[in-house]
């Protein structure tokens, strides 16, 4: 009996999201029982679209997205949060070019994906390898994935939706009185999140440059 998996594929390069759609025909070509039923999707706004209307088993998303044009999604990370709610026995495979291990561990924490590559180690032949695992045995990461874990120690920081929404607002040049507006802060909470922020990105006593930089360094923005 054949296996159908409806597949959705979230890149905004075309060419990455054609090479990852190929490895999954391969995946297929090479077990006559899995079928995949494949959409493609390179916006977020195009992603939540399908992701309120299809049925999903299984996505291969990346993180780096541009934000949706109503600014509710600020990256893929956000999308991965709504696949959980809405498709909570869809499975999640990551494919990211961030490898900090601040990024990872922040991915980790609020999608728990069950597989994550980062693309700078993955050829098409582990593409493939990480679809088999990820719809058999689940999990499976890529080398540096493997090794955040090898060296992980007791770091608890967080960054939820909200501080990655202010961090956006302040990188697009908000000001400060309109981000009440914006936020579900006062101004004392968000001044009380910003310094918060700049504890964990080590820009303590910097100004708000210095904290939006990190950011962007750490693939936050």
């Amino acid at each position: 009996m054949v296996k159908r998996y409806k597949v959705l594929i979230v890149d905004d390069h075309p060419m990455i999201a054609e090479n990852y759609e190929k490895a999954f025909i391969e995946v297929s070509s090479q077990d006559s029982e899995i079928d995949f039923n494949i959409i493609i999707a390179h916006s977020s706004d195009r992603a939540m679209e399908i992701i309120e209307n299809e049925l999903l088993d299984l996505v291969f998303l990346d993180i780096k997205l541009p934000p949706s044009l109503d600014g509710k999604i600020l990256s893929g990370e956000d999308l991965g949060i709504k696949i959980n709610k809405k498709h909570p026995n869809a499975k999640i495979i990551i494919a990211t070019t961030f490898n900090d291990n601040f990024r990872i561990n922040s991915i980790m924490k609020n999608i728990n994906p069950d597989g994550f590559l980062i693309k700078n180690d993955i050829n098409n032949k582990e593409i493939v390898t990480a679809i088999k695992r990820v719809i058999t045995d689940p999990p499976y990461y890529s080398q540096t994935v493997n090794k955040f874990f090898r060296k992980q120690t007791t770091n608890n920081f967080s960054i939820d939706k909200t501080d990655r929404q202010l961090l956006y607002e302040l990188s697009i040049g908000t000001k400060m009185k309109d981000l009440p507006n914006i936020l579900p802060l006062s101004i004392a909470g968000i001044e009380k999140r910003k310094r918060h922020l700049k504890i964990i990105f080590e820009v303590e006593g910097q100004d708000d440059k210095a904290l939006i930089m990190v950011a962007r360094e750490k693939g936050f923005i």
